[in-house]
């Protein structure tokens, strides 16, 4: 019977992901808000959290966050970018809420597009800064 169970769910999340892909392809950028447990991740190591916001995203529409632009990047190793490249990210970044740093990096790496090197730093930080305030 468990195994039953473990079949209807993954069955399920399949479709889930299909029918997500396929929305995404209609050329529709919808913008979603972060509900349930999902809301509470703040980039902390906290595995189970970060994965089950993973699984979630896989079967919802991708958050954007104002940067439908940075899709033209889909696919380029993080290592690729030139600066005035890895700035249009920088840009995003910093005229987004501290609270919204993990959460856009998420639906990046959801939309197969890469944090430039150049970035990564500065990301890790504003994140980091998000996780330390709410451990205060």
């Amino acid at each position: 019977m468990t195994d039953f169970v473990l079949i209807c769910v993954l069955v399920l999340l399949v479709l889930g992901f299909v029918l997500a892909m396929a929305h995404r392809r209609s050329g529709e950028a919808p913008v979603v808000a972060p509900k349930g447990d999902c809301a509470t991740c703040d980039g902390t190591p906290q595995a189970k959290c970060e994965q089950e916001c993973m699984m979630e995203a896989a079967v919802r529409p991708v958050e954007y966050f104002d940067d439908e632009e940075l899709d033209t990047y889909r696919g380029r190793p993080s290592d690729a970018y030139t600066d005035d490249e890895a700035e249009q990210f920088r840009d995003v970044m910093l005229t987004m809420r501290q609270e919204e740093v993990p959460a856009w990096g998420r639906s990046l790496n959801l939309r197969g597009v890469s944090l430039p090197d150049q970035v990564k730093d500065d990301y890790i930080l504003l994140a980091g800064e998000r996780a330390n305030d709410s451990t205060e």
